[in-house]
């Protein structure tokens, strides 16, 4: 009840965030829902039914990377002087945004249950034309029955997931002994969730090892796939091979899209400390130590914008080998789905951690301002991130995808 009361006097930015993520949720259970109709309809397939669930892994993943990052954005989520009195402590204000999170998501799930009924013709007809066609009802298994334990714990897993997820992401972390032990001059929050950004040093300190998983990715893809070539009746049109060496494949772009994640933060920093080098003028100067200050906050929801990227530039180079040239053949509806569902959800991260930065500097820019600094050098900062960001990730994420998919389009 706690958490109605707060959804429904909200800010209207924050009911968005939350209808995103009801959006994502509804998208990723609909495609785990869409799996089980094809396990339904195809039971002498058992192998093909299981490599649909597994693909259903990454917009669940997505999904739930979106729910935690609207979650710590949430102000319901901050520790305040009312909540307090109230008895609501970090543990039970981790437990309320979890509460929301999954209440947020299980009206998304509903909403994709029932969408999937309709189309598959369960509770009436459709006016959608891949509906009335019938190839609705094929794709989605309507030919057959559906299982009921099976659709309720697929509806079920986005909402538990993502819910847990949330709770334990701003669930409060004690101090070890040792830190009890030191004594440790008290930090200001610096961004909006009350939460501390790592320092800069500390948030730059894991790109040797993005790099190492990254550089380990693609070393166990080039083995795993060489002499591979892609083939058109394979799904999303990968390797003809795939029968024989998906774990080792699949293993290869896991650590991969590891590796961009972690690097993310480096990354960012690095980018930094490239426009704040040699002799830099006011707008260079505060564009670089903007970017080194908040490259904790970005950093994640970047790397994984910048996997996201490769991924899909490498899937539709693997698409154009399988077919021989590009916009041969459709992905499918149900392809189209998931990969507008994981690029909608590492747009979203992205926007939201850009927001949280903005109001974590808001004292700054104030400051700024009151200094004699102008709207427009400001203004100039912002565009001078986004476009060295760019400059610095597009190559990053065009070199990952050529080495990744080389080893299936490469005679």
């Amino acid at each position: 009840m706690l958490s109605l009361r707060l959804a429904r006097g909200s800010h209207p930015l924050v009911l968005l965030r939350r209808s995103l993520v009801a959006v994502a949720a509804a998208g990723a259970s609909f495609l785990l829902l869409s799996a089980l109709g094809f396990a339904a309809s195809h039971p002498a397939d058992p192998d093909g039914a299981l490599a649909r669930l597994l693909w259903c892994v990454v917009p669940l993943a997505a999904t739930v990377q979106l729910a935690m990052s609207v979650a710590r954005a949430d102000p319901s989520t901050r520790p305040g002087a009312g909540f307090a009195a109230a008895g609501l402590g970090p543990a039970r204000l981790a437990l309320l945004a979890g509460t929301v999170t999954a209440t947020a998501c299980a009206a998304g799930s509903a909403l994709a249950l029932l969408a999937f009924l309709h189309l598959r013709g369960d509770v009436g007809g459709s006016w959608l034309l891949w509906a009335g066609s019938g190839a609705a009802g094929r794709a989605l298994g309507g030919d057959r029955p559906l299982p009921l334990v099976g659709a309720v714990t697929l509806v079920a897993v986005v909402p538990v997931v993502a819910g847990a997820a949330s709770a334990a992401g701003l669930w409060p972390r004690q101090p070890g002994a040792g830190a009890e032990a030191r004594t440790v001059r008290p930090a200001l929050p610096t961004v909006a969730t009350g939460r501390l950004t790592p320092p800069p040093h500390r948030a730059a300190s894991a790109l040797p090892w993005g790099v190492a998983l990254t550089t380990a990715g693609l070393a166990l893809g080039a083995y795993a796939g060489r002499g591979a070539h892609p083939s058109s009746g394979a799904l999303v049109s990968l390797s003809g091979r795939f029968g024989g060496s998906a774990p080792e494949v699949v293993g290869g772009w896991a650590l991969t899209v590891a590796g961009l994640i972690l690097a993310g933060p480096g990354l960012v920093h690095g980018c930094g400390r490239l426009l704040a080098a040699g002799r830099p003028g006011p707008l260079r100067l505060l564009a670089g130590r903007m970017l080194q200050q908040e490259a904790g906050l970005i950093g994640r929801p970047v790397g994984v914008l910048c996997a996201v990227a490769s991924g899909l530039y490498g899937a539709l180079r693997l698409h154009e080998a399988a077919h021989g040239r590009p916009g041969a053949h459709s992905f499918g509806p149900l392809t189209d789905l998931g990969v507008a569902l994981v690029l909608m959800c590492a747009f979203t991260a992205v926007l939201n951690a850009a927001l949280e930065a903005r109001s974590a500097r808001r004292r700054t820019t104030a400051a700024l301002l009151r200094l004699g600094a102008s709207a427009r050098l400001l203004r100039g900062a912002a565009v001078t991130r986004g476009v060295a960001l760019l400059l610095l990730l597009a190559p990053v994420v065009w070199g990952v995808a050529q080495l990744t998919t080389m080893p299936f389009t490469h005679r």
